[in-house]
């Protein structure tokens, strides 16, 4: 079903790299919603007013918000799929982000709306009138709720959209609640034990819940999240391969939306290199990024002295380091030769996970590195890592 509906209303939808197509995902996404939800409420809203269930009312007025949430993430595709201009000229794509914060308000004020509605029905409870129509739309909608989760979550994964994984969460709760009501309502005929208002106050509570969690989804990208594990290894591992790079340290990723990504690293090279080469080289790099990635990629020259002495020091000087903490990591070593003692100048990655404080910290790699000799002086940088890596 979901190949046939992509075949049938997104061009080239295997080709999920184009930005147009995943502009498509996200309106495909967007139109099956508000249609979905909108026979949903039709549905649950006539049958509920004629059992008198709030329950099902609750449902369906919660399926009012899916659709409006659907009509909001449509919405947030469009504007976000716009090119930069002058006001925004990192493009638009972070309204992909705000729609769905709008999406998690709406959610929550409904959430709140229906708690207390179910409250007013637990404590003043009516009676519920069972007919085979409640029980046929019921079921009905919890089969399309649990469809609609596993297509939003196969659209999700093959563009790799938050917004869509969130929505299809969001339908496997909506199957959930409705199943619930639906157990509520047969308990309730059979067994004469109104259970009404609470199911109401369950479909209620997996409203906020789904509001929380999607508030918490929007914002992380929106304040400055730090990249995936897999993306940021990727990055530092495609950059070493390069002819000339030593190492590379200093990534920092700055997310302005799906597939809008800019990054800035350091890459060491000999110092021996010639600079119109090393400038070649960077450049390379950088166009790769940019256009079999879509990654705005800055990256800094850090000429480094590349002889076997220099490698055999700064071996030795990260092993005394990562003694410390395995985590720590060093990174442009420098041996500046003065009157009576060499100077090691290095800087130190520091996670964000390692708890010690900085003049404690500093104090331990000088004591580390230094070891009581006088023709040594270790001069240390702090440095905080702005991703986490595997490695």
């Amino acid at each position: 079903m979901t190949d046939w509906l992509l075949r049938l209303f997104v061009k080239n939808y295997e080709c999920t790299d184009d930005p147009a197509v995943r502009t498509a995902y996200g309106s495909l996404s967007g139109w099956v919603g508000i249609v979905s939800n909108g026979l949903l409420v039709a549905a649950k809203l006539l049958v509920g007013l004629l059992s008198g269930s709030v329950a099902i009312i609750a449902d369906g007025l919660n399926n009012l918000s899916d659709a409006a949430s659907s009509l909001i993430s449509l919405l947030g595709f469009k504007i976000a799929a716009r090119e930069a201009d002058r006001q925004h000229p990192f493009g638009h794509g972070r309204y992909e982000y705000i729609a769905g914060l709008v999406v998690a308000a709406l959610v929550l004020v409904i959430g709140i709306e229906l708690g207390k509605s179910s409250i007013h029905k637990i404590i003043r409870p009516t009676s519920i009138a069972f007919g085979l129509w409640s029980f046929i739309v019921l079921a009905g909608a919890v089969l399309l709720k649990t469809w609609m989760a596993a297509f939003n979550r196969e659209l999700g994964k093959r563009i790799n959209s938050t917004a869509l994984l969130a929505t299809s969460a969001d339908s496997r709760n909506d199957a959930l609640a409705t199943a619930a009501v639906l157990v509520a309502m047969v308990i309730s005929h059979y067994f004469t034990l109104n259970l009404d208002g609470w199911m109401g106050l369950v479909v209620a509570g997996f409203i906020l819940y789904s509001g929380v969690k999607l508030v918490k989804e929007t914002l992380n990208p929106l304040v400055g999240e730090a990249p995936p594990v897999e993306l940021a290894d990727y990055i530092l591992r495609k950059i070493a391969s390069y002819d000339g790079v030593l190492g590379t340290h200093d990534l920092i990723v700055h997310d302005y939306g799906p597939s809008r990504r800019f990054a800035s690293a350091h890459v060491e090279m000999s110092s021996d290199l010639n600079a119109i080469v090393a400038h070649d080289i960077i450049d390379t790099i950088q166009r790769d990024f940019l256009e079999n990635d879509n990654i705005h990629l800055i990256l800094h020259h850090d000429p480094i002295v590349a002889d076997e002495e220099t490698y055999q020091i700064r071996a030795w000087v990260e092993e005394q380091v990562k003694g410390i903490d395995d985590r720590l990591d060093i990174h442009d070593l420098r041996l500046i030769n003065g009157r009576n003692h060499v100077n090691y100048i290095f800087d130190v990655v520091v996670p964000p996970e390692v708890d010690i404080p900085e003049k404690e910290f500093r104090r331990r790699i000088v004591q580390a590195v230094q070891q009581g000799r006088k023709s040594i002086h270790v001069i240390v940088n702090i440095d905080s890592t702005y991703v986490t890596t595997s490695t």
